[in-house]
């Protein structure tokens, strides 16, 4: 008689994988912190499953200084990525909004745990997801855990606010004169007696050069830089050349006459004033005379035909509109490239050209096509390409459009299977039918596009005709009239002034709505 025997089957081994996160570096130095802690707990309670073939793997996943709102975490991605390949059985955490703070993100991670068969445990809150009721507990606590963050987040800006209203520094990027009182969380503005020496004699520079342009160029002779600082993860920022835009926010920044800004409002700030009151407000009032928030529409103002289609090629950028007035009372225009402008002549080689030179160059040059047959057919063929490049562009993009939508179907039929026995197939059934929904509006869209564009061709005889009748249309056409048609008819300008060159885009059917506004 064969004697059966009473050892038990050792259970199938469960590689356990740790995940421990806090938003703040503060306390992280500490011989045994906050990660040491949620650690020191999840290790416990894999203990406590040995008999269950419980193993826990000694790879840390410590997100230290990160927060939980969002996927963007180095010990996580390399988690998910450890799980993808196979190295994972189970995830331990201490609590549920330790992993994650929000339930869109989490329910990300639970796709990839239930595609790979991997178990989720928070050691505290007693349960996992290897049942139906772990999985409706941990939804609910995710929903708590989202609601706190969001809480969280309106009381921090509410925070920021009151601290800003009485005048203390409640953080953002470091500004040149000043350094911050104490380490890390320091809240209070100090002068570095080095810094304020520059601060103040860039306001000086201001005064006496009234351009922005031309205080930039002599702090570059100088060798001067915005601020340098370094991050708390050790990455050096700042010490850039200075141009119009930073020598502006530095110039109009109120924190060196001793104030702090929240939105439209200024209020008395803790720390010291490097700037006199009265040096700040002249170098205001200078920057207000100068047009600097004169905004576009003044800017625009005296007939800029080619304002937004002009661009410098050597550098890729637009040229501004501006102009001078001379002795005679005669205003004179000009396009400039913004690399001249804010950086100074020597940086483009194009600078700058009459505007009244170049607006009538472009005009000739439409004239000219509507004498000479040869550009006439170049220019019917630039339109015809362009309209087929758009089309098969847009084609492209409602193959995509249906391909994904043919693939959201299949997954609603494979959701719909399971969502009476599995709460999380049933919120990831609403979830498809939303991207369904989405995906189908925007190839109606595609289609609509497709649609116009075949109806959009245009003909030899329009182009013919559109082309004769541009001079007694333009001569009837006011200012701003002849603005906007050039805008349908052009597509951009690019003028390279080192090689003394314009070359002209013209729109896909820029010729037939000039055309039609007779």
């Amino acid at each position: 008689m064969t004697r059966k025997s009473s050892r038990k089957k050792p259970a199938v081994t469960m590689r356990c994988a740790v995940y421990t996160r806090k938003r703040t570096e503060e306390g992280l130095d500490q011989e045994f912190n906050s990660l040491d802690a949620q650690r020191e707990a999840a290790e416990a309670y894999i203990a406590s499953q040995k008999s269950e073939g419980w193993v826990y793997l000694a790879d840390r996943y410590d997100d230290g200084g990160f927060t939980g709102g969002n996927m963007d975490r180095p010990a996580l991605k390399r988690l998910l990525a450890d799980i993808e390949a196979g190295k994972v059985d189970c995830v331990a955490v201490y609590k549920v909004d330790r992993i994650s703070r929000s339930l869109m993100d989490f329910a990300r991670m639970m796709e990839v745990f239930e595609r790979q068969r991997v178990a989720f445990v928070s050691v505290t809150q007693h349960f996992n997801t290897a049942n139906s009721m772990g999985r409706l507990i941990l939804n609910v606590l995710l929903s708590f855990a989202q609601f706190e963050r969001e809480i969280i987040s309106e009381r921090t800006r509410d925070k920021i606010a009151a601290a800003r209203r009485k005048g203390k520094w409640s953080g953002g990027k470091p500004m040149l004169g000043y350094d911050l009182d104490g380490g890390p969380g320091a809240s209070k503005l100090v002068v570095n007696e080095a810094e304020s020496k520059q601060v103040q004699a860039i306001y000086e520079l201001y005064l006496e050069k009234q351009s922005l342009v031309q205080v930039a160029r002599e702090l570059a002779k100088r060798g001067w830089t915005t601020k340098q600082w370094t991050t708390r993860k050790g990455r050096p920022m700042g010490g850039k050349t200075y141009d119009k835009c930073n020598l502006h926010k530095l110039i109009t920044n109120a924190l060196y006459v001793g104030k702090v800004r929240y939105k439209d409002e200024l209020h008395p700030g803790e720390h010291e004033a490097i700037v006199d009151e009265d040096l700040w407000q002249k170098a205001q009032r200078i920057l207000r005379m100068n047009g600097r928030a004169g905004g576009s529409h003044t800017r625009n103002r005296y007939g800029a035909l080619l304002k937004g289609l002009l661009y410098c090629r050597p550098c890729g950028v637009a040229m501004g509109h501006t102009f001078t007035n001379g002795k005679s009372k005669r205003r004179y225009r000009y396009y400039t490239c913004y690399t001249a402008s804010k950086r100074g002549w020597d940086s483009c080689p194009s600078k700058s050209l009459p505007a009244e030179e170049i607006e009538q160059f472009v005009i000739e040059q439409i004239r000219t096509l509507g004498n000479d047959p040869t550009l006439r057919s170049m220019v019917l063929d630039q339109i015809r390409n362009a309209g087929v490049e758009q089309a098969t562009a847009i084609e492209g993009e409602a193959g995509i459009a249906r391909r994904e939508i043919r693939q959201l179907q299949a997954e609603i039929k494979s959701a719909a299977k399971s969502a009476g026995e599995n709460s999380d197939a049933a919120v990831r059934l609403a979830d498809l039918h939303e991207q369904l929904a989405s995906a189908e509006a925007r190839l109606e869209d595609l289609r609509s596009q497709i649609s116009d564009a075949e109806n959009d061709s245009i003909s030899k005889s329009e182009v013919d005709a559109a082309l004769d009748e541009f001079d007694s249309i333009w001569d009837a056409l006011s200012p701003r009239e002849q603005t906007r048609a050039l805008r349908l008819l052009i597509k951009r300008v690019d003028y390279d002034g080192g090689a003394g060159k314009v070359a002209i885009t013209f729109h896909a059917n820029g010729i037939e709505t000039v055309g039609s506004a007779s």
